[in-house]
């Protein structure tokens, strides 16, 4: 059986995207390694989901998600909750598995991105119930 092909634009957008994730990855680790972070991996699969960047920096362990958007502010707004508990349970796993980790402070961070705005830095990223 085959898949159905996509509606036409689809794909080409949907391989931008990826792309323009990509590179904000990359801008958010050389921001974070410019603030004297360790980028420990890139795009890490972890048992309750993706982790966008492992970085540490002293005792801190941080699970850092990316968020580029058209704005600071949506991109700031655009962790919801639930990701945050799926993200810390993938920090947590992953750290688990490696015992170069034990002992370090997980924490989860956020990189801000927008176009033509330095890049923000949210340090131990917390619900907003």
């Amino acid at each position: 059986m085959t898949r159905p092909e996509p509606p036409p634009g689809r794909r080409t957008r949907g391989g931008r995207s990826r792309r323009e994730g990509r590179a904000a990855e990359w801008l958010a680790a050389a921001f974070l390694m410019a603030k004297g972070y360790r980028i420990l991996g890139f795009r890490l699969k972890a048992p309750f989901g993706e982790i966008d960047l492992l970085a540490a920096k002293g005792p801190v362990l941080a699970v850092v998600e990316v968020k580029r958007r058209a704005t600071l502010e949506a991109a700031l707004t655009a962790v919801s909750p639930e990701q945050q508990a799926r993200l810390r349970a993938a920090g947590q796993a992953l750290a688990r598995g490696r015992p170069s980790l034990s002992g370090l402070e997980l924490r989860l961070d956020m990189v801000a991105l927008a176009p033509r705005r330095f890049p923000r830095h949210v340090r131990g990223l917390t619900s907003r119930e």
